[in-house]
């Protein structure tokens, strides 16, 4: 039977949970070095076919002979772009570490009791505010992170669907990377340890 792996996409590594915890495992690629506002995974593809392997072998490390098997529910950063999405979802599936892949964005994964939320966070490049619905994505705005107005994005996010404008949804602050010390008093702030307690229980049925 397949098991769910969950990962998270960071700004710098990828978290993989242990087999036998909740607790997650780093996997970082060596010679990869961070360049700004350029996620790290990019310089995997200079080097596809070794950062596979690597890939493949840390996987194989962690749950044995069987883990091809596995299906990976990879929570990825709430700004990746469709391309970018393409290529995680094709490196992966074509490591031979698992038969299948799943993604959705960190805004996606932060309630698993509401419906409807806003959610915002920030990357190594962008602040997302994100309407979901359902489980989708069903508004997003982006902001640079070197040129944006916390004030404004607290209006936006009054108005960044119709569903919002006319029925209050709650906000969730998604605190992973330790970095929204600016906007801790719009909602719900979801602490690493909180989001990972989310994502280590993630059945690949509900992605």
């Amino acid at each position: 039977m397949a098991k769910t792996i969950p990962m998270i996409i960071t700004n710098k590594n990828i978290l993989v949970k242990a087999k036998d915890s909740d607790k997650f495992v780093t996997f970082e690629m060596p010679g990869i070095e961070e360049s700004l506002n350029i996620p790290f995974y990019h310089q995997f593809a200079q080097r596809i076919a070794e950062c596979q392997r690597y890939f493949k072998d840390f996987i194989k490390g962690i749950y044995g002979k069987h883990f091809t098997r596995n299906i990976l529910a990879i929570i990825v950063p709430d700004d990746t772009s469709a391309l970018e999405r393409i290529f995680i979802k094709e490196f992966f599936l074509n490591s031979g570490a698992c038969k299948a892949v799943a993604q959705i964005t960190m805004g996606q994964a932060l309630s698993k009791t509401h419906s409807k939320y806003i959610s915002l966070s920030m990357s190594a490049r962008n602040i997302t505010l994100q309407y979901i619905s359902g489980g989708e994505v069903m508004a997003r705005r982006y902001y640079d992170i070197n040129d944006y107005n916390p004030k404004r994005i607290f209006e936006d996010a009054k108005r960044i669907h119709i569903d919002v404008e006319y029925a209050g949804v709650p906000v969730f602050i998604n605190n992973f990377n330790m970095n929204m010390d600016e906007f801790l008093e719009m909602g719900q702030v979801v602490t690493p340890k909180e989001f990972m307690d989310k994502i280590s229980a993630i059945d690949v049925e509900k992605v």
